[in-house]
């Protein structure tokens, strides 16, 4: 297991960065993979990842993708499963700041990609 001290030096600039490559790092956990294969483009991966796992973190990017597919519903499900207030800013804003929380504090999570 990777230990939690490795996410927090890593900054939202260089996940952001990291997108560049074709695989995300080996690193990240299943909530900041499917954080990634959205900015990639790749709703369905990142979709896959979220219902997967990774607790309440995968919850919230859950909520995420579905508020940025259209699913009001759906997304409403799922935010109140993490716990989180519907986002009312944009799609950006929202996966940035899903980005940060997730990069800051990993929400005490170890649900790592093999």
């Amino acid at each position: 297991m990777i230990p939690d001290f490795y996410f927090k030096n890593m900054k939202l600039s260089e996940f952001k960065d990291s997108q560049n490559q074709s695989s995300p790092p080996a690193d990240l956990s299943i909530a900041l993979q499917a954080l990634w294969f959205d900015a990639k483009g790749d709703w369905d991966k990142a979709h896959e990842l979220a219902q997967k796992g990774g607790g309440v973190s995968g919850d919230w990017v859950h909520a995420y993708l579905h508020r940025k597919e259209g699913d009001a519903s759906n997304g409403s499900y799922w935010y109140a499963r993490a716990g989180r207030p519907i986002f009312t800013g944009t799609l950006e804003e929202e996966w940035t700041a899903i980005s940060e929380a997730l990069l800051s504090s990993m929400e005490g999570e170890s649900t790592y990609a093999s």
